[in-house]
């Protein structure tokens, strides 16, 4: 874990590379959160990179969604998963799924994608295969636009928790 204090103080550079991955694939996010210096505390870092999605244009909105993997995917097949997607998907238990339920995720994983035009995107953490099974048949449900704004939701809750995970208190 890093302390905060010494988050705030690393060169930008530095600052970028510790935090780059926090938002999946969008290290836009950290940079332009480093300006926001210095932090005091977990929550305010969190809420200085949420303000930069949020102040972001819908084509970079949709670019930070579509960089997130598909959950049992191509990408977790092959083993080309981020460290931080790696141990989300797995601890969920969607890396050591059996055939069935990879099949069934992957199945629906193209209908949303294909409805949506951006990977069903899900805070994974202390939800297991079926729950997430679940809440990705009732988001099928939702309007473009809901689902859009939840998906982003999520994406800001999945950087909350890689963060608790890096900085210390």
């Amino acid at each position: 874990m890093t302390a905060l204090s010494e988050l705030n103080a690393l060169p930008q550079d530095a600052f970028v590379a510790r935090l780059a991955e926090i938002y999946e694939h969008s290290p836009w996010v950290a940079e332009a959160a480093c300006a926001k210096r210095p932090f005091a505390s977990r929550e305010a870092l969190h809420g200085a990179m949420e303000a930069v999605v949020a102040g972001a244009d819908e084509d970079r909105k949709l670019a930070l969604l579509r960089a997130h993997p598909e959950l049992a995917g191509r990408a977790a097949q092959r083993g080309e998963l981020t460290a931080h997607s790696r141990s989300e998907q797995d601890g969920s238990g969607l890396l050591a799924a059996p055939v069935d339920a990879v099949a069934r995720m992957q199945s629906l994983n193209r209908a949303y994608s294909d409805q949506f035009g951006f990977p069903f995107i899900i805070a994974v953490k202390g939800l297991d295969r079926e729950t997430i099974l679940a809440r990705l048949e009732e988001r099928l449900e939702n309007d473009a636009e809901a689902e859009r704004a939840e998906a982003l939701r999520q994406v800001g809750r999945i950087a909350a928790l890689r963060l608790e995970a890096l900085i210390e208190g």
